[in-house]
């Protein structure tokens, strides 16, 4: 046997029980990959009440949004952040975190409710940790382990990765030119025929997706690959929006974090001395009216801050700006926005967010292909596997 057989046959065995060994995992990791391109869609179909506004005009004050939702809230929930509509006729949106309530990790429970924009009436309420769309973020991030899931994605994106690279090598004709290779005809099966071609095709995105979501899994290493220094300060994630990979991605891009330095969770302020009418009215007069995104409320810690993220024209991220509860102050935000230029980066091309229609559409057909790549391969294995005892069996026989 020459070295080039040798070593495609070890390509072969290392992508055949990839395939095999992780089949399991995939099919669910891929499929509610797919799903999550079209999450925003998706909640417009299944909770259509909370968009349905009666115009785009912002006609009240931060004040009165707020109060309409703690209303709503019932005295479950204390006000964390408030969102404006990112698109016309999205309703606003109002954040508050559960009191007494914690998910995994310690990580506060939220409450969320739809506002309609002229009329300040409040279109739904609901823990949106609870809904579908968080528990697809849950499968996708973290398949549903506790403590290491996330880890155990990030290496399941290596070996997708490795896949896709032993699935090249095996694709590439040994004989004859590549033009011919891409005819569908490969083999006298049809499922073979089926699994090289849709794995040629989706063999480039598939691997970029996969580097992607090992970024993502592992921040800290992949930062210190990159060179790449965390540009936010230590504080908790703002209400609404968990910093790690497949949890509530779907809330407002670059959200400010919290106030204060009273640890990634700390609670809000009980009582403040500025009101979000005066924090929005002193942020849009030094972003010199840039429009308003969110702002949240300060957090218990050292010196505590409302966050304004503002929009600026010409700016692709938003800024955010810190005004100080105490003194109203107003400071640029140490975190800048959310993370450091990479991890942004990497984290749009693996959701798609921002991309545009024909990536979305890559992502979603690099989800379906692998839950068909999966099961063919496995029955193509289990074939092989049926005609070699069979073999085997006629030979003792004879």
């Amino acid at each position: 046997m020459t070295l080039s057989s040798r070593l495609r046959r070890l390509w072969l065995d290392v992508h055949l029980w990839i395939g095999v060994g992780l089949l399991i995992a995939i099919i669910p990791l891929s499929a509610s990959g797919a799903i999550l391109v079209w999450k925003d869609g998706l909640d417009r179909i299944t909770h259509a009440e909370r968009y349905a506004t009666s115009g785009d005009r912002i006609a009240l004050s931060p004040a009165a949004y707020v109060g309409a939702a703690e209303a709503a809230f019932e005295g479950k929930a204390d006000f964390t952040q408030l969102r404006f509509p990112e698109e016309p006729g999205d309703p606003v949106v109002v954040v508050g975190r559960l009191k007494g309530e914690t998910a995994a990790g310690g990580r506060p429970r939220n409450l969320n409710a739809w506002i309609d924009p002229p009329t300040g009436r409040v279109l739904g309420v609901a823990d949106t940790s609870r809904s579908f769309t968080q528990w697809l973020h849950r499968v996708h991030g973290s398949l549903l382990i506790p403590e290491v899931g996330r880890k155990v994605v990030g290496w399941i994106g290596w070996a997708m990765f490795i896949s896709c690279a032993t699935g090249l090598w095996l694709w590439w004709p040994r004989n004859g030119p590549i033009l011919k290779a891409l005819r569908w005809r490969r083999g006298p099966s049809t499922l073979f025929n089926l699994h090289h071609m849709i794995g040629f095709w989706i063999c480039l995105p598939l691997a970029v997706l996969s580097l992607t979501g090992v970024y993502i899994s592992f921040p800290q290493t992949s930062r210190a690959v990159f060179g790449v220094q965390q540009q936010q300060s230590p504080e908790r994630a703002p209400a609404g929006r968990p910093e790690t990979k497949g949890e509530e991605k779907g809330e407002k891009k670059g959200a400010p974090r919290g106030g204060g330095a009273g640890g990634r969770f700390a609670p809000p302020l009980e009582t403040t001395r500025l009101t979000i009418d005066d924090a929005v009215r002193t942020a849009s007069v030094s972003a010199d009216g840039a429009r308003i995104v969110s702002v949240s409320a300060p957090t218990v810690g050292r010196d505590p801050a409302w966050r304004v993220q503002v929009e600026r024209v010409g700016q692709t991220t938003p800024a955010t700006l810190q005004v100080v509860d105490e003194s109203g102050e107003v400071k640029a935000d140490r975190g800048g926005g959310g993370g450091d230029p990479i991890s942004r980066w990497m984290r749009n091309i693996h959701d798609g967010g921002d991309t545009g229609l024909i990536w979305q559409t890559v992502i979603v057909l690099g989800g379906i292909a692998p839950v068909i790549l999966s099961i063919t391969g496995v029955i193509m294995w289990l074939r092989r596997r049926a005609r070699r005892l069979a073999m085997t069996r006629r030979l003792a026989e004879t």
